[in-house]
């Protein structure tokens, strides 16, 4: 029995009516890292490793929520929607934005489990938000668009659940496209969407399975040497607003002498945006080959100017660039751990699986995971023959 059948049995043995059944995907970001809070682009796409739902309504304020994975149940009220540090407040925080929208609601039954691995940096508190948030608009016809219910999930995270995260996860998740990726404008929110012809070819995701204690310090140290490098400049350009309105130049100038780490940040950044732009012109003529090598362009900057990356990453990406079939490889996420993304043709996937296991093992004493993602659509209801 799959994933949903199992949610959609539990949900009738529980609750004694059918569900409404909800498929919300994580993201990948394929290009464009540390540019979302220096209102930059991003390139996201939702995947195929997702968080599943069957949700219903109840006649009552009553919450139950059941977490299949985790085997787990909350039982709350709509009378009570506080944090509670638990699992269930990516839930609960859902339920309070709609709320202070103005929105009336009811209470709810709620079965989900998912097929995004844990720990792997694919966002699936987002997913979960969206879902919940898909969910509630689709039971209770409240009419929300796509993006209205994006900025409730990310005001769910950021006000509920206390996570100051940015909006591309969310974002990624409920918009995805099959077979194209999301250009991203972090300023403006306009998006428009490029095409991914992936025929085979994977991603593939590896897993360095160590997270080191530095990622939230120097996430705020760097975001922090980005504003001082906007500052600088602002002395001689008044106009600009972020390093979105920021040139080589205007660096060169002003900063590479003066300020030389200041100046590696936000070349980086700089450079990372125009690496993207030239991404999407690339996956526009079906280069997927050039879009790899502005991916290993991208890990060069992330390890290099902005300093995020870990021996562990560097590892990873050096042994995909030596493998055949390997188009592209970089870093993804925050940094100092986590996933590298890699770009595969998929006759040599077998050839990249046990050479990247059998090096990285040699050369780290770690093991790595590897999770091959297809891109598919945003959240959305889904029947029985999901697998």
């Amino acid at each position: 029995m799959n994933l949903l059948s199992q949610l959609s049995t539990s949900f009738s043995r529980l609750f004694h009516t059918a569900p409404l059944l909800i498929c919300s995907p994580g993201r990948v970001n394929l290009i464009g890292e540390h540019t979302d809070y220096n209102q930059g682009f991003v390139l996201p796409a939702a995947i195929d490793k997702a968080i599943y739902l069957a949700v219903g309504l109840r006649t009552d304020d009553e919450l139950h929520f059941f977490a299949h994975d985790l085997d787990e149940t909350f039982v709350g009220s709509l009378n009570n929607l506080s944090p509670t540090t638990t699992w269930a407040d990516y839930l609960l925080g859902v339920l309070a934005q709609f709320r202070l929208a103005g929105h009336t609601l009811k209470g709810i039954n709620c079965v989900f489990g998912g097929t995004i691995p844990m720990g792997s940096g694919l966002s699936s508190s987002a997913a979960l938000e969206n879902g919940v948030g898909y969910a509630v608009n689709e039971l209770l016809d409240l009419g929300l668009d796509r993006i209205s219910l994006v900025r409730l999930s990310q005001r769910a995270e950021n006000e509920f659940v206390g996570a100051k995260v940015g909006i591309m996860d969310m974002f990624a998740s409920m918009m995805g496209k099959a077979d194209h990726v999301i250009k991203l404008d972090c300023r403006s929110l306009e998006y428009a969407y490029a095409p991914l012809k992936m025929d085979g070819i994977s991603i593939v995701l590896c897993d360095s399975r160590v997270k080191h204690a530095l990622v939230n310090s120097e996430y705020n140290t760097r975001r922090a040497e980005c504003e001082a490098g906007v500052r600088f400049l602002q002395v001689f350009y008044p106009t600009i607003n972020s390093l979105r309105d920021v040139t080589m130049p205007m660096l060169e100038q002003h900063l590479r002498d003066t300020e030389p780490l200041i100046y590696r940040r936000c070349a980086y950044v700089v450079q990372e945006n125009q690496r993207l732009i030239d991404g999407v012109a690339a996956l526009e003529k079906n280069d997927v080959a050039a879009f790899g090598q502005l991916m290993y362009g991208s890990h060069e900057g992330l390890s290099h100017q902005y300093e995020v990356s870990c021996p562990e990453l560097d590892i990873l990406v050096d042994i995909a660039r030596q493998q055949p079939g390997v188009l592209g490889a970089r870093m993804m996420g925050g940094g100092f751990g986590g996933c590298t993304i890699n770009l595969i043709q998929e006759a040599e996937l077998d050839h990249f699986s046990r050479a990247i296991t059998g090096e990285y093992k040699a050369q780290t004493g770690k093991d790595t995971y590897l999770h091959t993602c297809k891109i598919q659509d945003g959240t959305g209801t889904v029947t029985m023959a999901v697998s």
